[in-house]
C-alpha cells in the first residue's frame, strides 16, 4: 500500500467517524423543552376546545402519533421478543401497541375542559436523550408531574418514554408484556390476544 493511499484510507475513516458522530448528536435541552412546550399547548388547545369528545380524542390521537416514537417505543417494550415474533405478530403488535399507547397518553390528560399545562426544569440524561419535566393540572384533580424523555430520531425530536410520578411507562408495559408472554409458553399471540381485549373494553367504557 502506498503512503498516498494509506493517507486516502485515513483520511475516509476520519471522515466516516466525524459523521457518524453527527449523525447521534445529543438532543440540546433548550430545543427539547420547545419541543415540548409546543406538543404541550397543542395537546391543550385540543382537549379545551369546545368540539364534541370524539372529535377532540381524535385531534388529540393525532398530535401524539407525530410527536412520539411509536415503532421504537414499541419495539423496546416486546424486548427479546421482538426476535420470536412473526412478521404478521410484529405487524399486529405494533397496530395495537400504537392505540394503547395513545389511549394511555391521552388519559394522563383526560377528556374534560380546563387543562392546564406548565413546562418545568429540563435535564440532560445521556448523550441520546433529554428528560423535560412537566405540570399537568386537570379540574377537580390534584396536579401532577409527567416526564418527557425526548431523543432525536432521523434528526426530529421525539417522545420515547413518558414518566408519571416517577414510573417509566415503558419499563412497566416491558415488564407487563413479557409476563403475558412467559405465562403462555413464550407465545406472542397470546400478548396480541390480551391488547385486542384490551383495547375492546377501552371502546366500549368510552361507548365507541
Amino acid at each position: 500500500m502506498t503512503m498516498t493511499t494509506r493517507r486516502i484510507l485515513l483520511l475516509g475513516a476520519a471522515l466516516g467517524l466525524s459523521l457518524a458522530g453527527a449523525a447521534r448528536a445529543e438532543p440540546d435541552p433548550a430545543r427539547a423543552a420547545r419541543f415540548i412546550q409546543t406538543t404541550g399547548q397543542e395537546l391543550v388547545a385540543a382537549i379545551n376546545s369546545n368540539a364534541p369528545v370524539a372529535q377532540r380524542r381524535q385531534e388529540v390521537a393525532t398530535i401524539l402519533r407525530r410527536n412520539v416514537d411509536i415503532e421504537g417505543v414499541g419495539r423496546f417494550i416486546l424486548g427479546r421478543w421482538w426476535r420470536v415474533a412473526t412478521p404478521s405478530e410484529r405487524q399486529e403488535y405494533l397496530k395495537l401497541f400504537e392505540e394503547t399507547l395513545i389511549h394511555n397518553l391521552a388519559a394522563r390528560f383526560g377528556e374534560y375542559q380546563g387543562v392546564r399545562f406548565t413546562v418545568g426544569r429540563t435535564q440532560q440524561r445521556s448523550e441520546d436523550d433529554v428528560l423535560v419535566n412537566t405540570i399537568i393540572e386537570r379540574p377537580n384533580n390534584p396536579p401532577f408531574s409527567l416526564d418527557w424523555r425526548i431523543g432525536e430520531v432521523n434528526g426530529q425530536l421525539k417522545v420515547v418514554d413518558v414518566i408519571a410520578e416517577g414510573t417509566s411507562l415503558r419499563l412497566t408495559q416491558r415488564s407487563e408484556y413479557s409476563s403475558v408472554i412467559q405465562r403462555n409458553n413464550g407465545q406472542v399471540s397470546a400478548l396480541l390476544a390480551a391488547m385486542r381485549n384490551q383495547i375492546q373494553q377501552l371502546a366500549a367504557r368510552e361507548g365507541r
